[in-house]
Formats: C-alpha cells, sequence, structure tokens
C-alpha cells in the first residue's frame, strides 16, 4: 500500500511538472528553448573560426595584431603586425602579454611592471581582435592567471643588495662588487638601464677626453655659482664631490667599456651616451664580469616590497616579488636605493610639486622605493618636490602622426620651441619672454609655474609664410633646439628653409582631433580654447602693439623676435611639459648614507640617482647633464661606500 502511495506521489510530481514547462514553454516565441540554469551557463567564449585584426593605441604608437582564432574556443596565435613601443621595454611588454593570453586563455593579465601603457594596449588589440570573431570578451576576462610562484619563498644572504637596475644601480652594483662584495641586484622591470637607456648625454666635469678636447671648468667658480643659483638650498659638501670626481667617472665607465663621446656643447662639458642599441647589453657585461662573476645575482622582474630592520632600527635587507608570485627575501649588511624617483606617479607629482603636465620618464618609477625608505626612518627633504622638467611637447604630435609624415605631423611642435610666436596661459595671458623657449630649461620650468599647458599662438598669415619658406618665413635664423630624438625621423628635412607643405591642413587636423584651437577672430579663438575672452584680447593688443613699435614693454623681448602677428584665422596649439624624472626624495651624506630626522645616518641604508639627487638641487633642475653625469657618479662612489660599509674595510 505504501508502495502505490509513494508510486502516485511521484506520478502527480512528475505531471505537475510537465505542465510547469508547458506553460513557460506557451509564453515563449516559437523555436526558442527553455535556457539553461545559471549553474550550468558555459563562461567560455564562443569564436567564429577565422583570422582577425585588432589595434590599440600605445605608449609610443599603434599596437597592431593579428590573431587567429579556433571554433573549440580558443585563440590559437597572436601575430603582432607593427609597433613602436621603447625597445627592450615595451617589446618585452607584448611578448610576455601575448605569452600568457595564449597560455591561460584569458584577457585579464596583470600589466607588466614599467610597461603599463604598452600592456594595456596589447591586451586591448586582442579583445577588439575577439569582439570581431563575435567573442564573450566578459567571459575571457573572468580568468586570471594564476602566478606559479604564489606561496613559495627564496631566502639570500649577500653582503650589498641594490635595488633598482638604472645607471646608478648598475654603477653602485658594479664597484660594490669590484670592492670585494657579494652582490644582489633587484630590479622590478626585464630592462637593465632604466632611463640611462633613453638619455642623450651626460657631465662629467674635467673628464680627461673634456681637457684633451681644449674645454676646462673653472671648477671653484662653477661651485660657487651654482649654489647662488640654487639660493644656497643644497648641500655643498655633496655638490663638491659630484663636481670634482665625475670626470673620474668618465674613465671608469670607458675602463668597462661603456664609451661616451665628449662634445662641447656651447662650453658645457657634455658627453654623449653610446649608441642606443648598445648601451643595454654594454651595462648587463658588466654585471657579467663584476657581479656575476664573483658569485652574486642579478634578478629581474622582481619588485621590492619593503626593507627588513632589526631590532635597532638598522636596514638589514630587503623583501621582494618575482613576476610569478614568488616572494623573494635577501638578508643584507647594506642596501642601497636606486629606485629611480617618482616622476610615474601622477598623484604624488602633483601633491609633490603642483606639476600636471607629461611624464617623459620611465612610468615604472612610481615612488615605492622612497616609501620603504622612508617607513625604514628615512628624512622627507625639506625641499621634496622638484622635478627635472626639460622638453615642451605639442599634444597633437601622436594623433597627427597616424595620418602625416614624421615632418608635418611635428608642425606644432616645431613651433613651440620657435621664439618668434605669442604664448598665452591657459587664462589667455601672456606670461614670458618668448625667447625662454630657445633654453630648454627655462622653457620648461616658466611654462609649469603657470599652469598644467600653454598656447602657442599662430596666424594663417603666419602660415602661409611657413607653407612658402619653412620656419625661415618667421625669422628663423637655425633650426629649433629639440632633442635629437624628436626629429631623428625627419633629419634631412629639419632645416630651416624647408617649406612646410600642407600646413593648413595638418593644423586643421590639429584643431578637429581637439589638440588644438582656431578661430575666425582673436574672441572667437579665446571662447574656443577655454580662454577668458578680454584677458586675451588685452594680451594680444598689447603684443601685436610691441611688434610694431619693435618694444616690448611687458617682457622685454628683443625686437629681433617680434613678429607682426598678421591675419586671421587664428590657431593655438597645445603645448605641455615633458618631466623626465623626480629629483630627490632622500637626504644623503658624501658616503651616500641616508639619513634620518636627525641627519644621522640610518645605519645599512644608502641612495644613489634621482632618489638622493636633490641633495644638489633646490626646488626643481636646473642642470644639463647633471641627472646622467650624477646617476653614474654617485653610483661608482655610493657601490664603494656599501661595501666597505658592508665588509667593514
Amino acid at each position: 500500500m505504501r508502495k502505490h502511495k509513494k508510486l502516485n506521489k511521484m506520478l502527480m510530481f512528475s505531471v505537475c511538472i510537465v505542465l510547469l514547462v508547458s506553460m513557460l514553454s506557451g509564453c515563449m516565441e516559437p523555436g526558442k528553448q527553455l535556457a539553461a540554469p545559471a549553474s550550468s551557463t558555459k563562461a567560455a567564449s564562443t569564436f567564429k573560426a577565422g583570422t582577425y585584426t585588432g589595434e590599440a593605441d600605445g605608449k609610443d604608437g599603434v599596437v597592431k595584431v593579428q590573431v587567429t582564432m579556433e571554433k573549440a574556443d580558443q585563440i590559437k596565435a597572436i601575430k603582432v603586425l607593427g609597433q613602436t613601443e621603447t625597445k627592450g621595454l615595451g617589446d618585452k611588454a607584448i611578448q610576455q602579454i601575448t605569452a600568457q593570453i595564449l597560455a591561460n586563455q584569458t584577457l585579464k593579465v596583470d600589466a607588466v611592471s614599467g610597461a603599463t601603457i604598452t600592456s594595456n594596449a596589447i591586451l586591448k588589440a586582442v579583445e577588439n581582435a575577439v569582439k570581431q570573431a563575435g567573442g564573450d570578451v566578459a567571459a575571457l576576462k573572468t580568468k586570471s592567471v594564476k602566478k606559479p610562484g604564489a606561496g613559495k619563498t627564496e631566502k639570500y644572504s649577500t653582503d650589498v643588495v641594490v635595488v633598482g637596475a638604472g645607471a646608478s644601480g648598475v654603477s653602485a652594483a658594479v664597484t660594490a662588487s669590484d670592492k670585494g662584495a657579494k652582490v644582489i641586484l633587484v630590479e622590478k622591470t626585464a630592462t637593465i638601464g632604466g632611463a640611462s637607456n633613453l638619455s642623450w648625454a651626460g657631465k662629467f666635469y674635467n673628464s680627461s677626453a673634456a681637457v684633451a678636447g681644449g674645454l676646462k671648468v673653472d671648477v671653484e667658480k662653477e661651485i660657487a655659482n651654482w649654489i647662488v643659483n640654487n639660493h644656497y638650498r643644497v648641500d655643498a659638501a655633496d655638490l663638491r664631490q659630484y663636481v670634482t670626481k665625475s670626470g673620474e667617472t668618465y674613465d671608469w665607465l670607458k675602463n668597462k667599456g661603456y664609451v661616451t663621446k665628449f662634445m662641447n656643447f656651447g662650453g658645457e662639458q657634455l658627453h654623449l651616451l653610446p649608441a642606443y642599441d648598445t648601451r643595454e647589453q654594454t651595462l648587463r657585461s658588466m654585471l657579467a664580469d663584476s657581479v656575476e662573476k664573483n658569485g652574486g645575482k642579478v634578478l629581474t622582474q622582481t619588485t621590492a616590497k619593503k626593507l627588513i630592520k632589526d631590532a635597532a632600527g638598522a636596514v638589514t635587507g630587503v623583501v621582494a616579488e618575482k613576476e610569478d608570485g614568488t616572494t623573494v627575501e635577501i638578508t643584507a649588511k647594506s642596501v642601497v636605493m636606486a629606485t629611480g624617483g617618482y616622476a610615474g606617479n601622477k598623484e604624488m607629482v602633483k601633491e609633490a610639486f603642483g606639476f600636471e603636465g607629461v611624464n617623459g620618464g620611465l612610468a615604472q618609477n612610481i615612488g615605492e622605493g622612497l616609501k620603504m625608505a622612508w617607513a625604514a626612518g628615512a628624512k622627507v627633504p625639506d625641499n621634496f618636490g622638484g622635478q627635472m622638467l626639460h622638453q615642451t611637447l605639442a599634444k597633437a604630435t601622436a594623433q597627427l602622426k597616424k595620418e602625416y609624415t614624421p615632418f608635418e605631423s611635428s608642425y606644432p611642435l616645431m613651433l613651440t620651441y620657435l621664439p618668434t610666436l605669442m604664448n598665452v596661459g591657459p587664462s589667455g595671458a601672456r606670461f614670458r619672454d618668448e625667447a625662454a623657449t630657445l633654453v630648454p630649461v627655462a622653457a620648461a620650468n616658466t611654462s609649469a609655474f603657470n599652469g598644467p599647458y600653454h598656447l602657442v599662438i599662430v596666424s594663417q598669415s603666419q602660415i602661409d609664410a611657413l607653407t612658402a619658406k619653412g620656419m625661415a618665413g618667421l625669422n628663423t635664423a637655425k633650426v629649433p633646439g629639440m632633442p635629437p630624438e624628436f626629429y631623428a625621423s625627419f633629419k634631412d628635412q629639419y632645416k630651416v628653409d624647408t617649406p612646410w607643405k600642407d600646413a593648413q591642413k595638418v593644423f586643421d587636423s590639429m584643431v578637429k582631433n581637439g589638440d588644438g584651437f582656431k578661430g575666425n577672430s582673436i574672441e572667437e579663438l579665446a571662447k574656443n580654447a577655454g580662454m577668458d575672452v578680454q584677458v586675451f584680447k588685452d594680451a594680444f593688443k598689447n603684443y601685436d602693439e610691441a611688434t610694431k613699435t619693435g618694444v616690448d614693454t611687458e617682457f622685454g623681448k628683443s625686437k629681433d623676435y617680434l613678429l607682426p602677428m598678421g591675419n586671421g584665422p587664428y590657431y593655438a596649439i597645445k603645448a605641455e611639459i615633458n618631466n623626465l624624472g623626480s629629483v630627490g626624495g632622500l637626504i644623503v651624506n658624501t658616503k651616500f648614507q641616508v639619513l634620518n630626522d636627525k641627519r644621522v645616518p640610518v645605519k645599512g641604508l644608502y641612495a644613489v640617482g634621482l632618489e638622493s639627487e636633490g641633495v644638489l638641487f633646490n626646488d626643481t633642475y636646473v642642470g644639463n647633464g647633471v641627472g646622467i653625469g650624477y646617476s653614474f657618479t654617485s653610483g661608482r662612489l655610493g657601490g664603494e661606500d656599501a661595501a666597505i660599509g658592508a665588509l667593514g674595510l
């Protein structure tokens, strides 16, 4: 009896289920089926098999890829069709990201340290291809890449650990090793050399090459002027050490195979760095011949996370993390911070210096080295915040390169370097003698003090003159002082008398792209550019009067540069300032020991390169070649001091 009741209940339940399904089906469109329960929904993406192309903007241009899909929900292959990212950093990031996408079949891949923009570009380019294939991008972003080293720990013991493998870090590691110390060098990216791989020249005072070349600097006069020009807010002993000992660095580098070439740069002793494509390998060879040969290690793609301290407050090592998630604990007797500053940290730069321009340095330099040192007891300098503002950029350049030749796309950029054009700030007020554009540091700092950008005003009459005669049409005696890398791709055309073909089209494209402004009248230009109309009208009237009388009563600009504005329409080029790096953040003595709030050394902690460069400058960098010259010199000397401290020599 119980058995029959149980069967009846089961039958009734089945009938109910059938009726329920029938009712639901009757409410659906013909041909539709019930959706599977959410718990059984497939998370993977479904592609339409084939080959697709995708692209996205990288740091230095467009990254274009060809992606091959298979029906089995698989990204089979990724081929890079084109990219112009930084050699040795961006290109390696592209390789690493594509490998992880293919290996894990996911678009949820962490950016490569130091190449965030490039990493995001390659991911976006592949994503665009996936969309064309009908793939589910959201599904491909649900699966994370599992780091195989997560939970693992590697432990090392050494005499000296150097954090950061730029010019200063490599130099410190090599000299410490040559002094007899066992050294471990930790670098967060895959690249050795840091900003030195992008730099132009360094200053090594009275090097043997400079003296042989007939140029000798009066060291005492140089030091005295330097101190006065920085309002005495420098460490005179550190400054004297750099000026008097940097010349030795030239010979030291030469003996190590890193050969620089002396040039008399208008009376300055500059030394051109080796060919760009040879630098990293030369630095790697230096490390192999010293650090690695003497039993040390070079750990790349390993990011320092914190400093280890003992009970007495002495720094005794570093905790780091490898790219695969492995924790690395390194105990050492001396730790050298060579982490390159914080210019890549936009928020930190704005808070410390009020600067909102472009980071032209390395994206990986975000200040974690400074924060680790501060947490270990290092003093935050009273002059903290200085930046290495050194070049003017035109916002229009990147977009114009997609439409025009390198020479044509650089038209707006070249005009930002000419002293014969009117410059105004965001409000429309003129703010300087435009001859400041002839000196990189003056050009950069006068603009940055005025606001996040400035505007270069050019008229239709002036554009017509450029079209006919090139820069000579604007009374330009010599080509603008742009960095060589800015015009390397069109150096044969980079002459004052080269006509600017299609100049009108280029400037109209600039406006269309939103990187500049146009107005048929000065009032309309002011309105379109977001300037205060009355402020700009007054500035324009005064400037126009100065061009007619030859007397600039506001800024004293030479009449040689007072070029008549001419007829409209009028254009405004948006110009920004390039920040090559932060300056300082730690105070050091002449042994490169980091000082605490009482200006007493934090035992075991040293700093070289940009992290310690604040002892040379007041509130901002005003040198030429000093950044690289000091990085190599401070590294060379600081590495020796760290080894001496570790070995008790």
